[in-house]
């Protein structure tokens, strides 16, 4: 998908229903019930269009409304629909709409007023505000039909104006990702993870209950690709890194270079196919034959196009390192929890190979290193090089997500990335050699989460972002039925 695509406003059909019967009884001071209701439209779509690109087939008040507005939305692909009754209202364009309508996430909303605006409804202008005001009666009225006529994907709020609206943000921002998912590609390369079965995904499923459609990236592709980058590209590469990075005294200068090429051939085989999730198996076998080495570094090309690099085959993990990217479009990095040091309240973890060591704000915690792991191999770079990154202080939203006999789970938890200032175990800024890292300090205590973790059964991958994004994360894991776990 096109960086375009992946970060524009979120698309909402607006479906405002009103009462035909009640259109032109007419007040003589505040106009008639239908310009009343044209006000109050032009309110709604003032509250929303900052951050949404409002879809308008105009007020619904016959069945061939509702017809036009049904084929506007689905002409437009709008990401949503905002529904919401302006009053009482007579339901058989409601009815229809809720029959006719493609899947696809309906927030249906009740506004409740601070005051009314009038104080009687002895004279005929007040009676048709009261009128105006029943929008109670309406949403009541219309939310049996939510029961009767059964569709996935509804939310259904009431509050304030200034409530609603918040809570019509969050939920865009979850339809948009899911629209987004249903576009993008998932690249494995190029087999499944044989060490770590509990992280199969079905192929299948991802593209008929998630969205993205799956290729597999061949290892002799991998392979061309290394072989034809030219010797300027990958200088230029290791100029830029070097210039902006330590780097320790004994990297050796051509496990860099094979090492850089590793990575760089990565860039290219997910420009040349539109890959927005590249899954790298880089324990695979046939990743130390091609390549010599694991690639250890991650090019800013994935953060400048909307896109994410992760590790070992984890398709899942994958899928929530992007869904938060696609959300915050923030750097997200790719964690195991490691260790439970009780003593402090704390866990580290981080994660080996390619991680997004690219915030610009926190350079100064990058460190050229060799990937002592690997160093004592007999393959041809055996000891490369990569970003060795303390991991961004501050609180972070831990997501995974994980398949369970064809459902999803999607868990969820807060915890703060320690500072090495801040950490109590050492004041070193590097801790774990090999490993970009970092030590939490959870939300939950440390034990009660990972006992809690552990009874709902996952795996030991996650991906992590500055921010809480949970509100977010439950409303997307509604809308596409998945069972949702927030620890807190």
């Amino acid at each position: 998908m096109t960086k375009t695509e992946k970060t524009r406003k979120a698309r909402a059909g607006l479906l405002l229903i009103a009462s035909p019967r009640f259109k032109n009884l007419s007040g003589p001071k505040r106009g008639t019930y239908g310009e009343r209701k044209d006000k109050v439209v032009k309110e709604i779509k003032a509250t929303m269009e900052d951050f949404l690109d409002l879809v308008d087939p105009g007020i619904v008040y016959e069945r061939e409304d509702a017809e036009k507005a049904l084929k506007l939305f689905f002409d437009e692909q709008v990401d949503f629909v905002y529904a919401e009754f302006l009053s009482w209202s007579e339901d058989f364009a409601w009815i229809r709409f809720l029959r006719d309508c493609p899947e696809m996430p309906i927030i249906f909303c009740n506004v409740a007023k601070p005051r009314m605006t009038f104080e009687t409804t002895l004279d005929e202008d007040d009676f048709v505000d009261y009128l105006c005001a029943g929008t109670l009666v309406g949403s009541l009225e219309g939310s049996g039909s939510l029961k009767r006529v059964p569709r996935k994907n509804v939310r259904t709020v009431l509050g304030t104006r200034e409530q609603i609206t918040e809570k019509v943000r969050i939920f865009s921002q979850a339809a948009r990702v899911r629209s987004i998912l249903r576009h993008s590609n998932v690249g494995l390369m190029a087999n499944m993870n044989e060490a770590m079965w509990s992280t199969y995904f079905d192929n299948y499923d991802l593209f008929t209950k998630i969205g993205p459609e799956i290729h597999f990236l061949p290892y002799s592709d991998y392979g061309l690709e290394i072989e034809n980058l030219s010797d300027e590209e990958v200088k230029a590469y290791a100029d830029e890194l070097t210039s902006k990075y330590y780097e320790m005294p004994d990297v050796e200068f051509d496990k860099l270079i094979g090492c850089l090429k590793a990575t760089l051939a990565i860039k290219k085989m997910a420009e040349k196919n539109d890959i927005d999730c590249y899954v790298y198996n880089d324990i695979d076998l046939a990743t130390f034959r091609t390549a010599g080495c694991r690639a250890g570094f991650y090019p800013q090309w994935f953060n400048d196009n909307v896109s994410v690099l992760v590790p070992e085959a984890d398709i899942g993990a994958g899928l929530a390192t992007y869904i938060l990217k696609l959300l915050s479009g923030k750097n997200v990095n790719f964690i195991e929890p490691f260790h439970i040091e009780d003593d402090f309240g704390t866990f580290a973890g981080g994660h080996a190979g390619p991680n997004d060591h690219n915030d610009p704000e926190w350079q100064q915690n990058v460190v050229i290193s060799r990937d002592v792991r690997f160093a004592k191999t007999s393959w041809k770079y055996a000891g490369a090089p990569f970003a060795w990154y303390r991991i961004s202080p501050g609180w972070k939203t831990v997501c995974g997500l994980y398949e369970e006999d064809g459902k999803y789970k999607l868990v969820t938890f807060m915890a703060e990335s320690l500072s090495e200032k801040d950490t109590p175990q050492s004041n070193k800024k590097h801790l774990l050699a090999t490993y970009s890292h970092t030590i939490f300090r959870p939300e939950v205590p440390v034990k009660e989460l990972f006992e809690r973790v552990l009874k709902i059964g996952v795996t030991q991958h996650y991906a992590i972002v500055d921010g809480d994004w949970r509100p977010q994360l439950e409303a997307l894991a509604e809308i596409m039925g998945f069972e949702y776990f927030d620890i807190r």
